[in-house]
């Protein structure tokens, strides 16, 4: 299947601003299934990669050894919003890795749930890299390291082992050869890794057809994607569109966003992978654009939809709460046999 998919912000009859939107849906083998006009399009993994930066711990051996519960594991993945649980979590992991918040790379950012900002905001002297969205991240890149017996001093640079082997993982798992994986640096200081959407797709649907009876690597990517989908609140938080389609779809898509506009999702019961970008880093588009094309693959059900309620169509609404407009999908198959919206 090809389509185009668009969102349009409407306003009254205005059409006010429209969000370009390509995807790519892969099987587990790294066939294209489904895509827009340009499924291969390059951009960074931004935090889609993160199931996969947390493979190598896990694949090694080194969760069993420090005894990770499945919602530790999940906040590793997470982009969360600096809760007082996501802080906790994190703290675990330090903790049982004898290291603590100094040692997070990551720097600090002021944290999305309101009640943790209201605590930094009312005592800045507590600000701490725990509160950054990608500190679970961090600590499983720590633990890693010192699992491993590597220098922990500098885990996040591109020539220290742990990211070498985390760039070789995620090459692996998306059927890429390392070298075509563009790098760079993403916000929170580690490697960023650049690829085309098919390529993130591609991962995603490993990740969704994994089995816990298969391989190493298949029964690690199993336990990940059991750990996200059983605690969606510790892969992002209250308000997050990856904990929001993952509590709503009752766990049966595995999801994870990406800064500037990026969503991934796997697909277990079907083995696919699915990746979706707005061209323009938006991240006003992507629920109702995500919701759209998983409908048109007809991996949602007729409750999964009642319950995403509004996302499907965002309302627009003025500041005294009147209706002036919504958030649109434009959907066109150009080719394939599933339906038209």
């Amino acid at each position: 299947m090809q389509m185009t998919l668009t969102v349009n912000v409407i306003r009254g009859p205005i059409l006010e601003s429209c969000h370009q939107i390509e995807a790519a849906v892969c099987d587990a083998a790294g066939r294209r299934v489904a895509g827009t006009e340009n499924p291969d399009r390059v951009t960074t993994f931004r935090s889609t990669a993160k199931p996969f930066q947390l493979l190598p711990l896990v694949e090694r051996g080194h969760a069993d050894r420090w005894g990770f519960s499945d919602q530790e594991l999940a906040v590793m993945t997470a982009s969360h919003t600096g809760s007082a649980e996501h802080l906790r979590l994190v703290s675990g992991i330090l903790g049982r890795i004898g290291l603590g918040p100094e040692h997070l790379a990551c720097g600090y950012h002021d944290p999305i749930d309101r009640e943790s900002l209201a605590v930094v905001r009312a005592h800045p002297e507590q600000r701490s890299p725990l509160y950054n969205n990608c500190s679970g991240k961090h600590a499983s890149m720590l633990a890693l390291a010192v699992a491993e017996k590597w220098p922990v001093a500098g885990y996040e640079r591109a020539d220290h082992p742990v990211q070498q082997l985390i760039h070789q993982t995620l090459a692996q798992v998306c059927g890429v050869d390392p070298e075509s994986l563009q790098t760079g640096t993403d916000n929170c200081a580690v490697v960023v890794f650049g690829a085309p959407l098919s390529v993130m797709a591609h991962g995603y649907a490993r990740l969704a057809a994994a089995m816990a009876d298969g391989d190493a690597r298949d029964q690690a990517l199993h336990r990940i994607r059991t750990a996200m989908t059983s605690h969606p609140l510790a892969v992002g938080g209250a308000g997050r569109f990856t904990t929001t389609l993952m509590e709503k779809s009752r766990g049966r898509l595995v999801a994870k966003g990406g800064a500037e506009g990026l969503h991934c999702i796997g697909i277990p019961g079907r083995g696919l992978g699915v990746a979706v970008k707005c061209l323009d880093g938006a991240t006003r588009p992507l629920a109702p654009a995500v919701i759209a094309l998983l409908q048109q693959l007809e991996a949602l059900s007729e409750g999964d939809l009642e319950r995403l309620g509004d996302l499907r169509r965002p309302i627009l609404r003025n500041h005294r709460g009147d209706t002036v407009g919504a958030v649109e999908v434009s959907f066109r198959v150009l080719s394939g046999s599933l339906r038209e919206i």
